[in-house]
């Protein structure tokens, strides 16, 4: 029985051809350690960057242990000019194959370089590509070996089908004329409906027409004036009920401003008023106490007196309803007379009696507030002098105010006022002020707490001002 000849395919598989695509890993080999603790690999790392491997209890170091016989970072593998170098202490052991041979670190000790770590002395020995070892450090062992580094991986790449997306399944030609087409109907629709066709309207016909309506229109109506009342009735009512004096005339004279007072009615009615006063004052009894209530306890004011005295209607003497003014002749006394009676008050003319003069105008006392120099201390402050001294006003207001309780007030007082750092009186508090009232220290005090000052260097200040009170 034959077997047929079977052609063996020169061909690669699959695999092997994406394996033969690959770009091959080339340059120096790199570390390849594993971690072993308790007889169990825990950790297995790749260096495929080449550089220094630290270990230590140094949460920077790249592999943590918990030894306190190394230093905190301490570089077990040191790379220096290309090549790896093993660095270990006397408390590590291990073995190393290299190209001499396998040897114990213990051995190796002998033979290799002496490098300082900080305070720590160690030793190192040149690694060859080729070696491969272990290092125990306490219960942590460190197995490593140099292999070639691991291919690079190829950037992930979406599928062509993903890229392509939703724009590429669009047939843009039928869209484009889709679009033209809406476009052109949509514009024809809408020329129909537009301004265009509307007719030209002239603005000059349109205003001609809008005078016309407004000539049209009617007229607004009237605008009321308030009527004006005539109080004349009732002045003339209030005129005939006061008593008239003799010798005047019995009617009321009409006024010519249609509601308005004359001038001669206006002189009338005060003259009538002035002879209500002499009468009330004539009716007080010489020897009553009405008359002693007016002239002791002024019962009645001073102001009817003096219009008594400068009214030209005479007073009564004696009798039950008369006024004894202490004339030495009978009769009326008149104001304006010289005699005993009240027009020898304020007569000045030649020929009046001893002891008779004008009443002088009594003034009360006036007080006056001097500052002495104003005292910066803490701070500067620009404007201290001109603020201080523009107090002075206020400062001899309240002074004469305490001069109305007290005419012989006098003293001297010294306020001392804490500046803020915007120039603010922050408090203000009096010292001294013997002779002086409460109400003027506080009234003073509070003249100052309300003052502004320039904003002081050094954000603060204390001012210290005397003010000195004396009455003229």
């Amino acid at each position: 029985m034959t077997q047929p000849n079977i052609a063996l395919s020169t061909r690669p598989g699959q695999m092997t051809a994406v394996m033969r695509a690959m770009s091959q890993a080339t340059g120096p080999k790199v570390l390849r350690i594993g971690l072993v603790q308790g007889g169990k690999v825990i950790e297995e790392r790749v260096i495929k960057q080449r550089s220094h491997v630290t270990i230590g209890p140094s949460e920077k170091s790249m592999f943590v242990i918990p030894s306190k016989n190394i230093p905190p970072n301490f570089r077990l593998f040191e790379l220096a000019g290309g090549e790896y170098f093993l660095n270990f202490l006397d408390g590590m052991s291990g073995r190393v194959a290299l190209k001499t041979g396998i040897s114990d670190l213990a051995a190796l000790r002998g033979q290799a370089k002496r490098v300082q770590f900080g305070n720590v002395q160690a030793y190192q020995t040149a690694l060859s590509e080729e070696a491969r070892g272990k290092v125990v450090i306490g219960e942590t062992t460190f197995l490593f070996q140099f292999v070639a580094p691991p291919p690079v991986m190829p950037k992930p790449q979406l599928p062509v089908s993903v890229k392509q997306g939703f724009a590429s399944e669009i047939d843009w030609t039928t869209t484009i004329i889709a679009a033209f087409s809406f476009l052109f109907h949509f514009g024809a629709i809408g020329s129909v409906y537009s301004d265009w066709m509307d007719p030209v309207i002239d603005d000059e016909v349109d205003v001609a027409q809008l005078l016309e309506s407004v000539k049209q229109l009617p007229p607004p109506p009237p605008v009321e004036q308030p009527k004006e009342t005539n109080d004349a009735p009732q002045a003339s009512a209030a005129a005939a009920e006061a008593p008239k004096p003799s010798g005047a005339s019995g009617g009321a004279s009409k006024t010519a401003g249609g509601g308005s007072m004359s001038d001669a009615r206006k002189t009338q009615i005060s003259n009538e008023l002035a002879q209500l006063d002499v009468q009330m004052l004539g009716a007080l009894n010489s020897s009553g106490s009405a008359t002693q209530g007016v002239l002791n306890n002024g019962e009645v004011p001073t102001g009817l007196l003096d219009n008594a005295a400068a009214s030209g209607v005479g007073v009564g003497r004696g009798g039950i309803a008369g006024l004894n003014m202490g004339n030495g002749s009978g009769g009326t006394v008149r104001p304006g007379q010289l005699g005993g009676g009240l027009g020898a008050v304020g007569n000045t003319a030649a020929g009046a009696p001893a002891g008779v003069g004008s009443a002088a105008a009594v003034r009360g006392p006036v007080g006056n507030a001097s500052i002495g120099g104003a005292a910066v201390s803490g701070g500067s402050v620009a404007n201290a002098s001109s603020v201080v001294a523009g107090m002075a006003a206020g400062f001899r207001r309240c002074y004469n105010k305490g001069l109305q309780e007290d005419p012989g007030m006098k003293g001297s007082v010294r306020i001392t006022a804490k500046i803020g750092p915007n120039g603010e009186v922050l408090g203000a508090s009096p010292s001294g002020g013997g002779g002086l009232s409460g109400t003027v220290i506080g009234c003073v005090t509070g003249r100052v707490s309300s003052a502004q000052f320039a904003p002081p260097e050094g954000g603060g200040a204390t001012i210290v001002i005397p003010v000195t009170f004396v009455s003229q």
